[in-house]
């Protein structure tokens, strides 16, 4: 970066070198600044340092680039010109804020500095100027207090030691109640607190102090917590963050003045309501921190209506201009309204889809508009459960209802061992005093958040509404005590690890386990899911085994099966015993079978035939015994989709998995099939695989076996024509898994067409049906069009396409693959993610060679990756058919998918 790159651009007087769309340089913050200066909203002037130069800040060691401090000192006159006061001086001093502003809001993550440019001397001219030494000493404690904490590392808690020493010797209880000699007296000690840890004198350099600022909020981009926020919501590419140093205006001056967070429309539920909180005589830390409990923004009308008007005027009409909901922050100095800040409102997805729906019909926004606003995975929240109507609360307290949903979990008072508790499958309460950004790790974790202090825009309830957690704020009730890991309700104690509920709509509080129950879906989430259907051009299918996860998957939208695992049904009830049979008899009666089949030996043949019926008796009787559960297994399937395709994996994993590994259940199993305990023990080790998932599974399964592929297909095709009516017609997909070469295809296809042909004429008649393959063998991806002239369709199981391609145990890996993404060298983990670059190219290149010589080869996706709405991005651009996952993922494939289509319109392939 050359010092002739502009590093710096101004906003102020109704001018800004900024507009809106410039968020990548200048950071959410800083382009919505300039341009509510340039619309005519009255904003402090200011000047905001660009992202570039942060990243230019990193490569250059932690040093201002050449050019720098010159910009910035130009910056600062132009300030003090628009301003008409002077940066350090005593008689009519300029002080600044100096604030982060990355390009993708991160509330509360990286550092803010008030009140600088305040020193000594300044402080006794402005209590010569302004005749309010109260107001003046209270600014300097708290720029002292975040200088210390946020610039030099002096923690927060040293300071706020000696605060609440100072309100226990005059006796008070609030910080406003303190006089001016008691906020003397504040500074002097904060003063000597930081003398102490620092091990030097307060700076008194206004200039200093604002170079260290810039540097400490520079650095913020990269501290723990900011890092972990980034992680959490898949930020990525950016440069860092900027940094907006802007004229301070007071909302602690007196009774005239206050600071408030407001909202355009209701962050829980998206009604159109003017909503927020506010306090008199305070700065923006006493509510957004939790410090003091605010006001509802209800109240301002009744302080001053005047300024209560002002705000909502300016709310109504910067919702307009944005065209979404905002996240206002503001200031009344001396009954003068001033707008620090707008942003897009973080927001709960009741009220992400509400606000979208909403805007479409006041004719502020798009159908399409509506449906790119809504993130898919914000979806997730709208399937969490609630609390049972009718069962008993022992409700223990109330506080604020900060973010809705239902909680039941093990108090725990602390961040850290909030991570600990959940790795180790604990469900967890955090409960704190306040949250604070450090304690990021600890709500990711929690099912639930409860504090004692903080309003409805606290750190705890807007952190708690962006992740979907249940949240209860301002229990002014609780007594917690960190040291003793207790917290009181009156009488009544709660130990750490103890059970409570929280309910986040009404804000109720409950002692123990409150029964939970499944949420239903609003009209705005179904009128919103059918605009995403008019958009989206690929198929959402579901991965269902039952007819209640089909039932499920439909009401959520699906439009058929795209994976039906037939193998979980081996599982239910009694029939496992049927398969065990089939397993213990399937050694002697695969190689007796063999031998008479080349054996032209009279007597030796007689022997064989001899020796053959028993095992064929028990082979052949077991897969008898599966076939009429199978038959009703699909008979449920196929009537819970009502005609909707079905596509049906045929026998995938090895025979060992339907094995007991334990002595007493291979005795058990002896017991009951009448063999020996060694027989069976002799059967496990003999289908023992070192690598099983590599092993004697899949289509290798059918050319050992191909009776079980004929009974699967018979068992498909009699329950396709019972199910089947002239209107709802069943076209079952049969699906041959793990084939790496045609020629596994082409021999366990053979048997299936064979036995289906064989069911149409013991049944005279005749279905459609489609034989297809899974393609999750690397060389069957690249053999593509081979295998092409064969299948009618492929379905890529990318679960084990990226396990083999990648050369991962899906098992194994994620003892070190989140370091690998720590590290960058893949940007998300590739099994929750699809990489793209590599799997995602193999992919790329099946469709491509098979539909080359089949135009009409449907293809889609049934691994985990069906549902990731990047994942599904790509689906769509490389032109697969649909999209297939789990059932409570199908909203969120649905909206991707029409995302997807409204960013690269129609793909040709």
């Amino acid at each position: 970066m050359s010092k002739e790159t502009k590093m710096v651009y101004f906003f102020g007087a109704g001018k800004a070198e900024g507009k809106a769309t410039m968020k990548q340089l200048l950071g959410g913050k800083g382009a919505n600044l300039a341009e509510m200066t340039n619309i005519g909203v009255p904003v402090p002037g200011g000047f905001t340092i660009t992202t570039e130069t942060c990243d230019a800040y990193y490569k250059a060691k932690n040093k201002w680039p050449k050019g720098l401090a010159e910009q910035v000192e130009k910056n600062l006159v132009k300030l003090e010109k628009a301003m008409g006061t002077k940066f350090g001086d005593p008689k009519n001093p300029l002080m600044v804020s100096v604030r982060s502003g990355a390009a993708v809001s991160m509330p509360g993550m990286m550092d803010t500095v008030l009140n600088l440019g305040i020193n000594d001397e300044v402080a006794e001219g402005l209590i010569e100027k302004t005749g309010n030494p109260r107001w003046v000493y209270d600014c300097y404690r708290r720029f002292i207090d975040m200088f210390g904490d946020v610039v030099m590392g002096c923690h927060h808690e040293y300071f706020e030691h000696e605060l609440e020493t100072l309100k226990k010797q005059c006796k008070v209880e609030n910080d406003n109640d303190l006089t001016a000699d008691d906020l003397k007296e504040l500074v002097a000690r904060y003063k000597a607190v930081y003398k102490k840890y620092i091990k030097k004198p307060f700076p008194q350099d206004p200039r200093k102090q604002l170079e260290a600022a810039v540097n400490a909020v520079f650095s913020s981009w990269n501290i723990p917590r900011a890092v972990k926020y980034r992680e959490m919501n898949d930020i990525r590419g950016l440069l860092g963050t900027a940094v907006n140093v802007q004229a301070m205006v007071f909302g602690n001056m007196g009774d005239d003045c206050g600071t408030g967070v407001c909202f355009t429309r209701n962050p829980s539920t998206g009604k159109k309501e003017f909503y927020g909180e506010f306090l008199m005589n305070a700065q923006g830390e006493d509510v957004v921190a939790g410090i003091r409990t605010p006001l509802p923004m209800i109240g301002l009308k009744k302080v001053n209506a005047k300024m209560y008007k002002q705000l909502t005027d300016t709310m109504t009409r910067l919702e307009k201009h944005y065209s979404d909901m905002q996240d206002i922050e503001f200031t009344i100095q001396e009954s003068k309204l001033y707008i620090l800040q707008t942003r897009g409102g973080k927001r709960t997805a009741a009220a992400a889809l509400k606000t979208a729906v909403d805007m479409v019909k006041e004719k502020m926004i798009t159908k399409k508009d509506a449906v790119m606003r809504v993130e898919p995975a914000q979806l997730d929240q709208m399937l969490h459960p609630g609390f049972k109507a009718g069962v008993k609360r022992d409700v223990i307290a109330k506080g604020l209802p900060a973010s809705p949903g239902a909680a039941v979990g093990q108090v725990c008072f602390d961040s850290e061992k909030a991570e600990k508790w959940f790795a180790a499958g604990k469900t967890v309460i955090l409960t704190r005093i306040e949250t604070s950004p450090e304690d990021i790790g600890g709500m990711d974790a929690a099912k639930g958040i409860l504090t004692q202090r903080g309003g409805m825009t606290s750190h705890a309830a807007v952190v708690a509404r962006g992740m979907g957690r249940c949240c209860v704020a301002g229990v002014s009730a609780l007594a917690i005590d960190y040291k003793k890991n207790v917290m009181k309700v009156g009488k009544l104690t709660i130990k750490e690890g103890d059970w409570i509920s929280l309910d986040g709509t009404s804000g109720e509080v409950m002692k123990g386990q409150v029964e939970v129950v499944e949420p239903k879906l609003s009209g705005d989430f179904k009128t919103l899911m059918k605009w995403a259907d008019e958009f989206r051009t690929m198929g959402v299918r579901t991965n269902a085994d039952t007819p209640d996860d089909a039932k499920n998957a439909v009401k959520f939208g699906a439009e058929g099966i795209g994976l039906c695992r037939t193998e979980h049904m081996f599982f239910e009830g009694d029939r496992i015993w049927n398969v065990r049979q089939l397993i213990l008899a399937a050694g002697d009666y695969k190689r007796l079978k063999e031998e008479i089949a080349v054996c032209d030996d009279k007597e030796t043949l007689k022997k064989l035939e001899a020796e053959f019926k028993d095992p064929k008796a028990k082979f052949e009787g077991a897969l008898k015994k599966l076939l009429p559960t199978q038959r009703k297994d699909f008979e449920g399937l196929f009537k819970a989709l009502g005609g909707m395709p079905c596509t049906v994996r045929l026998l995938d994993p090895p025979l060992h998995e339907f094995l007991p590994q334990e002595k007493a259940n291979q005795a058990e199993m002896a017991k009951r099939l009448k063999v020996s305990p060694k027989q069976v023990k002799q059967m496990v080790e003999d289908l023992h695989e070192f690598n099983p998932m590599l092993g004697h599974r899949g289509c290798r399964l059918s050319v050992t076996y191909p009776e079980i592929a004929r009974m699967q297909a018979r068992a498909i095709m009699e329950a396709a024509i019972k199910v089947s009516t002239p209107k709802k017609k069943v076209i079952p997909e049969i699906m041959i898994p793990l084939i790496g070469t045609v020629k596994e295809l082409t021999f366990v296809k053979a048997h299936v067409v064979d036995e289906i042909n064989a069911v149409f004429k013991e049944k005279k008649t005749k279905l459609q049906y489609l034989v297809g393959t899974m393609i999750e063998v690397p060389r069957a991806a690249l053999t593509s069009a081979e295998i092409a002239e064969e299948a009618e369709f492929f379905s890529f199981g990318t679960n084990d396409l990226t396990q083999m391609g990648m050369g991962f145990s899906r098992d194994d890996a994620g003892k070190f693959l989140g370091e690998y993404v720590k590290l960058g060298m893949y940007e998300k983990d590739p099994f929750q993610e699809l990489d793209q670059t590599g799997i995602g190219r193999l992919v790329d290149m099946s469709v491509t060679d098979g539909r080359s010589v089949n135009k009409k080869l449907k293809c889609g996706i049934c691994g985990e990756h069906g549902g990731d709405p990047a994942s599904i991005d790509f689906c769509h651009r490389v032109g697969l058919n649909y999209v297939s996952c789990s059932p409570f993922r199908v909203p969120i494939a649905r909206l991707a998918a029409a995302q997807a289509a409204i960013t690269h319109g129609k793909v040709k392939k």
